[in-house]
Formats: structure tokens, sequence, C-alpha cells
């Protein structure tokens, strides 16, 4: 709410969901019933995918008319977020250059769609008394942007170890397993890949980011 008639500042309401974090919860059941967390998981994503926007970019403010120009603000302030944290950023800031490249194959992309940005187990609630593992929440909504769904992080983390529970997924989402092609599945591997640099950086400083490092040098190596 925003009338500051309360307090002087913007705050939120919300409401107590029922369920325990999801990773605790699977904890508790055997683990080929995992599969069915991921098909339901599939099939919220595919809930949210449906919603269609008016711009690309934050779901509070679209900006963009363009997705390409959407990618290339978020690469810039990722670099930004990156070099405040008193790390190397140049190669998120040659990941903005790369977008604006590409601009023309991202930009066959032209309807957003709403991504929820960080959704998977870690922003799902489960119930843990029920037979089967069941979701009854999901949290965490402040990187929701409007874009191209292949984009997401659902899916991101989905198209991750193949052959395992994971599968589902695509179950839950109504097709096979979906992957953007050439260059914009590379933008998205990386934009992944700069989330869980950021991730990393908030929960354990530098000590793991070597390997960061070497993953985005590779998706330049391979955009040149």
């Amino acid at each position: 709410m925003r009338s500051h008639q309360v307090i002087g500042r913007d705050y939120l309401f919300e409401s107590l969901l029922p369920g325990v974090p999801a990773p605790d919860g699977m904890a508790r059941y055997p683990r080929p019933q995992w599969a069915g967390l991921f098909e339901q998981i599939g099939e919220v994503s595919r809930r949210i995918h449906s919603v269609r926007g008016s711009g690309f970019g934050s779901v509070a403010e679209p900006r963009h008319e363009k997705w390409s120009a959407a990618l290339v603000a978020y690469f810039r302030d990722a670099a930004e977020d990156v070099r405040d944290a008193g790390h190397d950023w140049r190669d998120v800031s040659q990941l903005a250059t790369a977008a604006e490249r590409f601009s023309v194959e991202l930009d066959e992309i032209t309807e957003p769609r709403l991504l929820h940005g960080d959704l998977w187990t870690a922003n799902v609630l489960v119930d843990p008394e029920t037979a089967a593992l069941t979701m009854t929440g999901v949290c965490d909504w402040d990187r929701a942007k409007w874009g191209d769904p292949l984009a997401d992080w659902s899916i991101q983390r989905a198209l991750l170890k193949p052959g395992t529970e994971r599968e589902a997924f695509w179950t839950g989402y109504g097709q096979p397993r979906s992957v953007a092609t050439g260059v914009r599945q590379l933008l998205y591997q990386a934009r992944f890949a700069v989330e869980l640099r950021l991730d990393r950086i908030r929960l354990r400083g530098a000590d793991s980011l070597a390997d960061s490092y070497q993953e985005i040098g590779d998706i330049l190596r391979r955009l040149d």
C-alpha cells in the first residue's frame, strides 16, 4: 500500500501460507516421489507463463518495448551489482554488449510473458503430512519480470540433470523439454549463471566464484 497514512514508507501485507520449504519436505519422501513435485512446479510455471504483459522488463514498471533491450538492461544492472560487491564485473558487461549484438535474434520474442524469476524447490512450500508431495504455495516473487518464458529460472533449472526426477517438470508444463536455440539459449544460460553468481556473492562471498567466471567465459567465446 502507498497511502503513507500509517508509516512514511511503502509496505506490503502478505498472507501466511501453510507448509514447509520444499527441500525440508522432500527429505521425508522416497526420491521417486519427488517427480510429483517437479510436475507440480511445471504446471505452476505454465500458468505463470500464460499471463501476458504490455512491455518487457520489471513487473512493477515495464520499461522496454523489445526483449533485447530488457536483457541488455539486466546485464548492465547485474554488472554494476557485481562491481559494487567488489568483484570483477567485466564479463557481465560483455554479455550486455553481446545482447545488443544479437538483438535481431532476441527480438523474435515479441509478446511479453510473466516470469517468476526464481521458481524452484527453494521457493516452494509443501504439505509434509500428505501421502504424496503436495505444493501449498509459491514464494519470493521479487525477481518477477516480463520476458521470454524460456529464459525463466524454472525452465533453465529443469534442463539440468536430464533423466532424473526433474523430467516430470515437462509433464506438468505440458510439452517436451523446451529450450531456446542458438544465441538466445546461450544468453539465457548466461543470465542464469549471472543470477547464480549474485546469489553466491550474497551468501558466500568470493570463495565459490571461480567456476562462474569460467562458465561465462566459455559462453562469451561461443558467442564470438
